[in-house]
């Protein structure tokens, strides 16, 4: 990461899946999973159909990028599933009940699988005095138990999630939420994911940047038009704060840079 210009942030607000936890080993399979259960309970073959809808690559087993289920809450899986079992002929009320008999959600610590040590990320970031919020998609139960998992509680200043009544991404709300709960300014504050949602969100919620990683579903093609930086993946910040820890004398919280690139 050469070049880097020092950007001082007040906080950062990172996605969770594809940002700080590999986005197809948590959801991946679930799809295809799903798909199965659903083949038992109501005896029709699903498959094609729920992997279309979700945005599913089963050839390639890829999460689309752009697709539902790169973004969407659980609740809007869920309606889109009992969409697709009508599609396929069953009832509304049959197909209700087939969603209800065989719906699933990923282990959402067995399958946890960290794209950095996150641990020593978010250390390094509250002893910069740098806050930490996380918006995620997924709903609360699940990202709290990654997080009690991994032992993240302390240095997380607040998170929203899917099921927590806000508007989804590319909304601003997640964003607007988390930095009034922070005391943050949003143009004082990072966000960093691996959607354009997640870029879209930033900008429209008037962040200081928009940092996409490459980690997830999206290519660079896909972000760069909403990003204002691009990384590999999370794990490059570590030399970002190095970086901020060895000119911190020369930094106030007033010097942020605008045009955070490399």
């Amino acid at each position: 990461m050469n070049g880097l210009r020092q950007f001082k942030a007040k906080a950062i607000i990172f996605d969770k899946d594809g940002t700080l936890i590999d986005f197809d080993s948590m959801w991946g399979g679930w799809a295809l999973y799903l798909a199965g259960q659903l083949q038992l309970v109501s005896g029709l073959d699903v498959r094609d159909a729920l992997c279309h809808a979700m945005g599913y690559d089963q050839h390639n087993r890829k999460v689309l990028a752009g697709g539902r289920l790169a973004s969407r809450p659980m609740a809007q899986l869920r309606e889109i599933t009992r969409d697709v079992m009508q599609s396929l002929g069953l009832t509304r009320e049959t197909a209700e009940q087939a969603v209800e008999d065989a719906w699933c959600i990923p282990d959402p610590v067995m399958l946890a699988k960290p794209l950095t040590d996150m641990r020593a990320l978010f250390s390094r970031l509250y002893k910069l005095g740098i806050k930490v919020g996380i918006a995620t998609a997924d709903d609360r139960a699940p990202t709290q138990a990654m997080i009690e998992a991994f032992d993240l509680g302390d240095y997380i200043s607040a998170m929203v999630c899917g099921d927590d009544g806000l508007n989804s991404k590319p909304s601003p709300d997640m964003v607007l939420a988390l930095c009034e709960r922070m005391q943050v300014n949003p143009s004082h504050t990072m966000v960093i994911g691996d959607t354009a949602s997640d870029m879209k969100m930033a900008r429209a919620a008037g962040a200081g940047l928009a940092v996409g990683v490459l980690s997830g579903v999206s290519t660079a093609r896909d972000l760069v038009s909403y990003a204002d930086a691009l990384l590999e993946s999370v794990d490059e910040l570590h030399t970002y704060l190095t970086g901020l820890a060895d000119d911190t004398s020369s930094l106030t919280s007033s010097d942020l840079d605008p045009d955070f690139a490399f």
